[in-house]
């Protein structure tokens, strides 16, 4: 007992800031999303004209979550609760990778199993941490809502869903580092994963059966495939089942059952998933570092190009949306169109415009990556070999940041071919079809500042590079992308250069704000260069 509650605290003292920073973030959007909720759609009226635009509209089912009928508590489970279990699930894979596949990668893992703790009591340490830390998600979701003056066993319900969803994702991500015998791959697999559920959820609830009112869906089967779609399947606020919690719980313990037996009769740093040797000798197009990182990101690039091409075909359903809105009741149709009336723009480009912010965060992530392996490369030891080379540190460093720009003109023109192929199956003659490109170049400049403003982070705190890079995105995309919805004040939206896209419309596209952001990404990158040239590379 004294070697685990060792093991575990451990794991409390190395991941007290990561998991402070994920259940207080969790926690705000909580509030905040109930306050804005409350604040701004707390009419009965309005509630019941925005569940009727959004059964009319699978794309907004797909990036929300499943009706049930007006009422503040309804409401606001329909509005938030699919992005908690997102990041419940996020917070869970990358805690498990953390402490199981990252450790043996590290040699940290041999050195325990050699002790008493053998390998079966660091792998209950890391079960214990992932169950702890989703309880007190759902235990802050939960007294989130309940502050907002919702009902306390509607609140209770949401919050355990939270949790319960996240524990399934701490088994997936331990099951994940069996499989993968990199943590990078561990973690891409089951971060995917995370996506993957939250999309079959949204594709469940788009293609689900609407009720007699109007106002309340049943999911399709896409749903009960995913454990995201289990928890919305409570039915918090209205019905309050809580046997749905059984099947991510059972999930969560069938994975850690098999991470359990799989680990218990495989060698340290094996992988059930072995890698491929290599070749003897290089190809001749791995001649320059250019091509050396290209080729050492090869798997993560073509992983967001992927994702970048999957979220423009998505808008393929919006030609149809469209013209069910136009030609559906007239309440719906002038519902919606009030709610677009202020943005100066077309329904088809709005929503064109929402999936390509989406393929804009994707962008920066990818980029991001490429400064991030930078880091990796100089904490592994081969960074400061290479330097030591005709290659020279500036060249060396100049080519991750030449390779994340291209990467961002990769994601974004995936996603662009996507979206006009989709578009122009689908029907639809809009503007938005000839707009796409253009939105595509739009989202470059945002996703342009996740590239410089990082680099220099590098070069000044290199130890710091992977924490504040993931946190400078995940508070830009917060305040950008949800700000609005969790009810933060514009001035401080404006914080995130996602706000400050160029968006197309009828008057032409404002690209006062991407011109900024080009600028202040020039002047990052370019004093990036200029600091490195004094910095030694694994000297910090």
């Amino acid at each position: 007992m004294d070697t685990f509650l060792m093991l575990y605290r451990q794991r409390l003292r190395r991941d007290r800031w990561q998991l402070v920073s994920w259940v207080v973030g969790i926690g705000a959007m909580t509030v905040f999303a109930a306050a804005a909720v409350a604040k701004t759609y707390g009419d009965f009226t309005e509630q019941a004209s925005i569940l009727k635009v959004a059964l009319a509209t699978p794309a907004i089912l797909i990036f929300r979550g499943l009706a049930r009928g007006p009422g503040l508590g309804p409401f606001t489970f329909f509005e938030i609760f699919t992005f908690l279990a997102l990041l419940a699930g996020w917070m869970s894979t990358f805690m498990a990778v953390r402490h199981s596949r990252a450790e043996e990668e590290s040699g940290r893992s041999e050195l325990i199993s050699s002790t008493p703790a053998a390998r079966m009591l660091p792998l209950a340490a890391t079960v214990v941490h992932g169950i702890v830390a989703n309880i007190l998600a759902a235990i802050v979701v939960a007294l989130g809502f309940i502050a907002a003056n919702l009902d306390p066993a509607g609140s209770l319900l949401a919050g355990a869903a939270t949790g319960a969803v996240g524990i399934s994702f701490v088994g997936i991500g331990l099951l994940a580092g069996e499989f993968m015998s990199t943590s990078r791959g561990a973690n891409a697999i089951s971060a995917s994963l995370v996506l993957v559920a939250y999309l079959l959820r949204g594709f469940g609830d788009a293609a689900g059966t609407p009720g007699a009112d109007g106002m309340s869906m049943t999911a399709g089967w896409p749903s009960w495939i995913s454990p995201i779609g289990w928890g919305q399947q409570t039915f918090a606020y209205t019905g309050d089942r809580w046997w749905p919690l059984v099947l991510p719980l059972a999930l969560g313990a069938v994975c850690i059952a098999a991470t359990a037996l799989i680990m218990d009769r495989r060698d340290v740093g094996a992988a059930l998933l072995a890698g491929r040797t290599g070749r003897a000798d290089a190809r001749p197009a791995l001649g320059g570092s250019l091509a050396l990182a290209a080729r050492l990101q090869m798997g993560s690039i073509i992983g967001w190009c992927i994702g970048g091409l999957a979220t423009g075909l998505l808008t393929g359903g919006l030609g149809s949306a469209v013209n069910s809105i136009t030609t559906a009741n007239e309440g719906t149709t002038v519902a919606l169109r009030k709610m677009i009336e202020a943005q100066g723009t077309s329904i088809s480009q709005l929503l064109v415009s929402v999936f390509f912010l989406l393929a804009g965060v994707l962008a920066a992530a990818c980029a991001l990556q490429s400064v991030i392996r930078a880091r990796q490369e100089e904490a592994a030891g081969t960074g400061p070999w290479l330097v030591s080379q005709p290659l020279g540190r500036m060249r060396w460093f100049a080519d991750y940041l030449a390779l994340g720009a291209l990467t961002i003109v990769a994601v974004l023109l995936l996603a662009a071919l996507g979206a006009w192929l989709s578009l122009v199956a689908s029907g639809d003659t809009s503007e938005a079809v000839g707009d796409v490109w253009m939105t595509a170049i739009d989202q470059i400049p945002a996703a342009l500042i996740f590239l410089a403003v990082p680099a220099m982070v590098f070069v000044v705190w290199p130890q710091a590079t992977i924490p504040a890079g993931w946190t400078i995105l995940g508070v830009a995309v917060l305040l950008g992308v949800f700000g609005g919805l969790i009810g933060v004040d514009k001035s401080i939206q404006d914080i995130s250069p996602f706000t400050h896209t160029p968006v197309p419309g009828p008057g032409g596209t404002d690209w006062t704000g991407g011109f900024w952001m080009l600028g202040i990404s020039a002047v990052a990158a370019g004093v990036a260069l200029a600091l490195m040239r004094r910095r030694e590379v694994g000297s910090a």
